[in-house]
């Protein structure tokens, strides 16, 4: 890294950590120091068990705020169950199966009641596991604001919200850009995708049915693209497959390099060749994952404070699966 790039990522680093003390007004960093001072730590506990058992659940966890805060904000709402009245979000086929780490949440909640009845709600447990599954895999450790409060509402039909796999550049800028993020933020964000797994039917029209066709998209790496289908028999939707190979459980840059190589595993990823700005931006993080790091927690903060529940709005669930009676 030449000194100039380093003087640029150091100032970066320095604008994440100001840009996170720049937070919706009602949420603050250490907002629990006073009423429940262990509040972080017990969540970070329970990261750290849930990824002792499975290290897969790091990836479910970011995933499960992003999916919480693009639907009604960032209340938890992604973590109430369906009744007999009601399918809720997590039963959406956006989310099902797809979303885990449900139990990591529970556990937390259940330790945080103990000590401190009806004062952590889940929105901020959520929040806190994500980042906490950050810095487990690698990535830079950032304080989160937190305050939200728990939504009472969990509709199916509202994860139209979230971004599909099959979505394109300006798709995906639209979405974003509804939800008060910028492009270059959803690319950041995208990062994620470092992490994790995905089920062969998020991306089985690229391998057997391109435009509809009986091919697989041309723009793919050949090698990957054989290697899928071996991983990935057509008929087999149910199979996974890491969607970065090379390091599925480590939040580097990984992504980016893939996507540069034509290993992109969807087409909202691969997508982000198609216009200057976005493959500049992709070459960038590729190069310099400080950057990517800095600039992810600082998006991630940003992400977080979506149309969130502050005050006396919404509850305290005592159980994150139920709204109180």
């Amino acid at each position: 890294m030449s000194p100039q790039m380093h003087i640029t990522c150091l100032s970066t680093v320095l604008l994440v950590i100001l840009s996170c003390q720049s937070v919706h007004s009602e949420l603050r960093v250490g907002f629990y120091s006073l009423s429940c001072p262990f509040a972080e730590y017990i969540v970070k506990d329970e990261v750290r068990k849930g990824l002792i058992k499975d290290p897969g659940v790091a990836a479910g966890l970011v995933r499960l705020h992003f999916h919480d805060c693009f639907v009604r904000g960032c209340d938890a709402s992604v973590l109430i169950d369906s009744t007999p009245s009601n399918t809720a979000e997590k039963d959406s086929p956006a989310n099902n199966p797809s979303l885990r780490g449900f139990e990591v949440i529970d556990n937390a909640k259940a330790r945080l009641e103990a000590v401190c009845k009806g004062v952590v709600s889940c929105a901020d447990i959520v929040a806190f596991a994500a980042r906490d599954s950050t810095e487990f895999t690698g990535g830079l450790i950032y304080d989160v604001p937190a305050g939200r409060r728990d939504g009472r509402i969990s509709l199916s039909s509202e994860t139209s919200n979230l971004p599909p796999p099959t979505f394109n550049v300006d798709q995906l800028t639209q979405l974003f850009v509804k939800k008060g993020l910028t492009q270059e933020e959803m690319v950041t964000l995208s990062g994620a995708h470092t992490i994790g797994r995905s089920h062969c039917s998020s991306f089985s029209d690229r391998l057997y049915n391109f435009n509809g066709k009986s091919s697989q998209d041309p723009s793919w790496d050949p090698t990957y693209a054989s290697r899928l289908k071996q991983q990935c028999p057509q008929g087999n939707a149910n199979t996974v497959v890491p969607m970065n190979p090379s390091s599925p459980a480590i939040s580097d840059v990984g992504y980016y390099v893939d996507i540069l190589a034509n290993r992109g595993l969807f087409t909202s990823d691969q997508t982000f060749l198609s216009t200057s700005a976005t493959a500049n931006q992709v070459n960038q993080y590729a190069k310099y994952p400080i950057l990517w790091m800095s600039k992810f927690a600082a998006a991630m903060v940003k992400m977080g404070q979506l149309d969130v529940l502050t005050g006396s709005a919404g509850e305290i669930r005592a159980n994150c699966r139920v709204i109180n009676n």
